[in-house]
């Protein structure tokens, strides 16, 4: 008889407009809120297989690594203690299953670590997804979205996250997160012109430094309820000028929205200092200097990780060659996937 196996995979993401304003309750009290996203040709890879032992064999294809924990591990207090390290995500989401036993689980990130792309949510979901083929559980996008970011703020232990990096993966395409009193909407915004749209007037670029916020969603949190340092009318601000990009979009008004996002990268790095690393800023200035692009957005929190840079379509090719000699900026090339 074969041994069980599952395989699945799902999109990292780019945020376009709106990240922070995916954090509850913030997504509330400013009322209205919407997220704009997007999934991405970069994937989280995930297969799942029977073999004889008895706990659970990690393969990460990313650091060529192999990690064995017996089921007698799977424990509360081994998960809030650092018995699996790195791996506690992971662990987690198999013991919710209840598969700690007998199971050999192989990863791979669709992007680099720290990227700001939220490539451990995109791989939680991913994970979730494999296990309910594996162990037989119908599957549903909003119940494996609510687990794992429940588990996943276990995790991170940093106070609220965002929901924004879950949908992606299960939902592919261009999204439009509408949070309402009873549940979050998802509106699919996909079509050909702009996936080419963006593919030509976007570039992703990995900055070779962790994301290392110097901000952090509870600081954020705090300063919103408490009306300090401006993050309540800045947030405001970001609403508005997402609010205007999901209208260009659904109106085929694609430069207007490019320059709109451009807005909103300038509100975020004026909103929260350091988001923008020398680095980054130093490429971008350069690219400026000649004429090469009109505007930067850093995704994620920012401190590191990835940026996006706006630009006509006749300029893509340059802009490219000047970052292949830009010391440690990486192009990562990515398509924009159809919804799923």
């Amino acid at each position: 008889m074969d041994n069980m196996i599952a395989k699945a995979e799902g999109s990292v993401r780019v945020d376009l407009l709106g990240g922070t304003l995916d954090i509850v309750p913030l997504n509330q009290v400013l009322r209205h809120t919407i997220t704009l996203n997007l999934a991405t040709s970069l994937k989280a890879k995930v297969l799942v297989e029977e073999i004889e032992f008895e706990g659970v064999e990690f393969v990460s294809i990313d650091y060529d690594s192999v990690t064995r924990h017996s089921s007698v591990d799977f424990t509360y207090e081994d998960f809030d203690s650092d018995t699996f390290g790195p791996l506690s995500f992971l662990a987690q989401i198999l013991h919710h299953f209840k598969l700690t036993s007998g199971v050999r689980l192989t990863t791979e990130s669709g992007s680099p670590p720290g990227a700001g792309l939220g490539g451990s949510s995109s791989m939680g979901v991913t994970v979730y997804k494999a296990l309910c083929d594996y162990a037989g559980v119908e599957f549903h996008r909003q119940t494996a979205i609510n687990t794992v970011q429940n588990i996943e703020a276990k995790i991170l232990n940093k106070g609220p996250c965002g929901y924004q990096d879950y949908y992606p993966a299960l939902y592919g395409g261009v999204l439009a997160l509408k949070a309402t009193n009873s549940c979050i909407e998802v509106e699919q915004l996909y079509n050909e012109e702009f996936k080419s749209f963006v593919e030509s007037h976007l570039t992703l670029v990995y900055s070779g430094q962790l994301r290392l916020s110097a901000i952090n969603n509870w600081q954020v949190y705090k300063d919103f309820f408490d009306n300090q340092n401006g993050v309540r009318e800045g947030l405001g601000k970001i609403r508005d000028l997402t609010f205007s990009a999901y209208n260009a979009i659904r109106n085929g008004e694609y430069d207007d929205f490019l320059g709109i996002l451009c807005q909103e990268g300038a509100q975020r790095e004026k909103l929260f200092s350091g988001i923008v690393t020398d680095d980054m800023r130093e490429i971008y200035n350069k690219l400026r200097e000649k004429d090469l692009v009109i505007g930067m957005k850093v995704c994620g929190a920012g401190g590191g990780g990835c940026f996006l840079l706006a630009h006509g379509p006749q300029h893509k090719a340059q802009v490219l060659k000047e970052l292949s000699r830009a010391k440690d900026m990486q192009v990562l090339e990515f398509s924009v996937e159809k919804p799923l």
